[in-house]
């Protein structure tokens, strides 16, 4: 069986550009996010792997650990790290996990159990290591996504559904679209006279569709 939101995710023990790290142990007491490649040195992964690296005070504002995981060895992702330095100008500070024995994307269902690096491999063969996985301090899956190979991935968005995600731990939900700033959804589990003692005043919009503002 898959992956599924709300599970615990699985602890390992991997190799790193920076060491070696337990999963659970390296998560803590922070927010993590997991964003899987299939190779190292292929132009789309580069340039997301920057956007990772620019984003560093990003992450930090919102008590949150990144690590990427790239199906070749340690000592491949800290060549390739010159590189991703070079297209971000920014230091990129987080570890990246050497699977090499596809351990790390078994567990987390990007490969069959049966899948095995080729000799003369390229990307195409673990082309479906193209995830990522939002991760609460509780260890839990909280979000994730995948993408092809072809298309670079949105970390815009990806802060965005972050934020969704620490703000519904307030006891909302966030509508289509929503960002930091503006109004949130009561849950419908919420009466209306709890509403109003959690929350104050509400936009009844519909009766199952409340709005409010924000919580701090």
């Amino acid at each position: 069986m898959g992956l599924r939101i709300n599970d615990t995710v699985p602890n390992f023990t991997a190799e790193t550009d920076q060491g070696a790290i337990t999963f659970h142990d390296w998560i803590g007491d922070s927010w993590a996010i997991l964003f899987s490649h299939p190779k190292d040195f292929t132009p789309v992964c580069t340039t997301e792997f920057s956007a990772v690296a620019r984003l560093n005070d990003e992450w930090a504002k919102r008590n949150t650990k990144v690590i990427g995981v790239s199906v070749d060895s340690a000592a491949d992702h800290v060549k390739w790290k010159v590189d991703i330095e070079a297209y971000a100008k920014a230091p990129a500070g987080f570890p990246i996990i050497a699977d090499a024995d596809l351990a790390v994307s078994k567990a987390f269902d990007m490969l069959p159990s049966e899948a095995y690096l080729p000799d003369g491999r390229t990307a195409a063969d673990s082309a479906t290591v193209r995830s990522v996985f939002i991760i609460g301090p509780d260890k839990t899956l909280k979000l994730m996504m995948t993408y092809p190979m072809t298309v670079g991935r949105n970390f815009a968005e990806i802060l965005r559904a972050l934020d969704g995600l620490q703000m519904s731990g307030k006891g909302v939900a966030t509508p289509a679209d929503w960002v930091p700033g503006e109004d949130v959804i009561i849950p419908p589990s919420v009466s209306n006279e709890d509403a109003a003692a959690k929350f104050g005043e509400f936009e009844t919009v519909f009766p199952y569709l409340r709005k409010t503002k924000a919580p701090s």
